[in-house]
């Protein structure tokens, strides 16, 4: 009895571990998150296309009453407001362009390289973020906002406007303006408290699974897959901070959200809730490696996270 039982979960590992290896990785423009009602060149989206659902170049991601998420190069999140829309110009690792057609769109950028171009358009105005940090973009009023980071605006003839922390720009009169302070506290709407909300959770997700890689040699640093919440989150070469404050870790490090208050039960807004996490594997990450799988649900329509 005990070496069937022992063969049974050996033939499990396997099964799982091919499933996984057999997975395509995220590349910029994978769908990671959706609340409410959102498109892909007008079909309407659900939690099945979550993780596996990619913009490609010239397409359109739509949203109406809802929210999108969606991951641009590893450690860079993309999250659009509700009645908004983007197009996907260049999903390259080395030149990720979107252009915002309608609505907001934010930014959150936890991990960035030199080599790197993440750029929003707005209006043919290409503004590019060099800096970790939290970015909000405005199509309707042609507007670029840097609550955290630094961004460069390109303003024609190779010359470009740089907009630092708690500075706005408005992408329109032909570029002439200044850079102008705004008060961050005062502009935290619901597209800011919604991305905070999302990080908090990511970052939760980076905390469990990077503590249970703690002898994870071989493993690269990239995104992957939480099947608590069927979304990816990232881990990176070492620890690092959100720009809303919250940690994420290495392999080998974690632990910090493992019990008490973020152990379980219901938080966040809208009746947002979580089960623990378990073991396994899952999709394999941006760098190769492979994440934790369990149970329970977040990723979505918008009702459990």
């Amino acid at each position: 009895m005990k070496h069937k039982w022992i063969t049974l979960v050996l033939v499990g590992i396997t099964v799982l571990g091919a499933a996984a290896y057999g997975e395509d990785p995220a590349r910029p423009g994978t769908l990671n998150y959706v609340e409410g009602t959102a498109y892909l060149q007008g079909k309407l989206l659900s939690s099945k296309d979550i993780g596996s659902t990619e913009l490609k170049t010239g397409q359109m991601l739509t949203t109406g009453d809802g929210k999108a998420e969606m991951l641009l190069t590893p450690g860079v999140f993309l999250r659009i407001d509700d009645n908004s829309a983007i197009r996907m110009v260049s999903p390259r690792l080395m030149q990720t362009q979107i252009e915002l057609v309608q609505g907001k769109a934010a930014v959150e950028v936890d991990d960035i390289h030199k080599d790197n171009d993440l750029e929003i358009i707005v209006g043919g105005v290409r503004t590019q973020m060099i800096q970790n940090g939290y970015y909000e973009f405005d199509a309707n009023h042609p507007m670029a906002m840097v609550f955290k980071g630094k961004a460069a605006v390109a303003t024609g003839n190779d010359k470009y406007k740089l907009i630092k922390a708690s500075q706005e720009f408005a992408l329109s009169d032909n570029l002439s303006g200044k850079p102008s302070h705004f008060d961050e506290a005062a502009n935290e709407g619901e597209l800011y408290k919604w991305s905070n909300l999302r990080s908090e959770y990511l970052a939760e997700a980076n905390n469990q699974m990077a503590g249970d890689y703690a002898d994870a040699g071989g493993y690269a640093p990239g995104w992957f897959w939480d099947p608590y919440g069927f979304d990816y989150t990232y881990i990176g070469m070492g620890p690092m901070w959100s720009p809303f404050g919250f940690g994420f870790y290495p392999f080998g490090y974690g632990g910090f959200y493992g019990g008490g208050f973020y152990g379980g039960g219901f938080y966040g807004r809208g009746g947002y809730g979580r089960g623990g996490y378990g073991g396994g594997v899952g999709r394999p990450g941006f760098g190769g490696g492979v994440a934790h799988v369990g149970g329970g649900m977040r990723g979505g329509g918008g009702g459990r996270r």
